[in-house]
């Protein structure tokens, strides 16, 4: 497993080990060759993913995120195959988005995960492995340390940990929601329907959002304002990006901790400097 001690990895090591599976961390860099790798399968959550410090160095995400996969993709045979993706390698759409969208990656970074889909694709239809690909929506909650997200951010505005924030438009602009530990689930549920030969692509998302019902939400939950000043909105930015999740869904899979208000709540009990709710300013 790659990127085990990291926001997502340390959710999904839970996961897995809670459903009797025993995850074997790798701690060796990605852009160094792989030797045989002992083990039933992959979980691949290592990577490079800062949207706007890929557009400054996009041969290093091309390095990590693509050629990592291929070090990794050329060390197997006969195992599965789990793929971290994002939604940002689909194109922007006013309708919810299921996993046969089109995609349009915006950045070097949504087109260096949507380069690793196809490799993990292809190997699979080559038969030397099983390939699934989870495309993961906006994470949240958990205790998140990532204060460019937003609600991480919010969250630590209203706990005074951080000065402010930045808001782009009008705060009318949608995204979906998932927690952390329903993301791990959504890789638990994934592994476990995965086989070699075959290879499947799954949305991960939960709630969909305005900025404003975030900020609602956070000022609802710690009894704080959110200090906010907000900016014209970027030109082209996707208004609205929400997760048809009928796929994960149909394996069994459900989101637990992803209404906003849990996820708020979860985030501010993880973060604040004291356990509930914070004066009013």
């Amino acid at each position: 497993m790659t990127g085990a001690t990291g926001y997502v990895g340390r959710a999904v090591v839970r996961e897995l080990q809670v459903h009797g599976h025993e995850p074997i961390l790798s701690r060796q860099r990605l852009s160094e060759p792989f030797g045989p790798i002992d083990a039933d399968a992959v979980v691949h959550l290592a990577g490079a993913a800062r949207v706007r410090e890929s557009f400054e160095d996009p041969l290093h995400y091309y390095a990590v995120n693509v050629a990592g996969t291929l070090n990794l993709l050329k060390a197997l045979e006969g195992q599965r195959f789990l793929l971290a993706s994002t939604a940002a390698v689909y194109r922007p759409s006013d309708v919810p988005l299921t996993e046969d969208s089109a995609l349009e990656p915006s950045s070097p970074y949504a087109a260096t995960k949507a380069a690793a889909e196809g490799l993990v694709a292809w190997a699979a239809r080559s038969g030397r492995i099983g390939a699934t690909t989870l495309r993961l929506f906006n994470i949240a909650g958990g205790g998140d340390t990532d204060t460019t997200r937003v609600i991480t951010r919010a969250v630590a505005v209203a706990a005074g940990t951080v000065d402010g924030m930045e808001v782009y438009g009008d705060g009318t602009a949608v995204r979906d929601f998932v927690h952390v530990r329903d993301v791990a689930s959504a890789f638990v549920t994934a592994l476990e329907a995965c086989s070699v030969g075959e290879s499947a692509v799954y949305n991960v998302g939960a709630t969909p959002a305005s900025v404003r019902d975030v900020l609602d939400a956070v000022a609802e939950v710690s009894g704080r304002a959110v200090d906010v000043t907000w900016r014209p909105a970027h030109p082209g930015e996707v208004r609205r990006q929400r997760a048809d999740v009928s796929r994960l869904r149909a394996l069994g899979w459900e989101p637990s901790h992803s209404a906003l208000t849990d996820i708020v709540k979860d985030q501010w009990l993880a973060s604040a400097p004291a356990p509930g709710r914070g004066p009013s300013r």
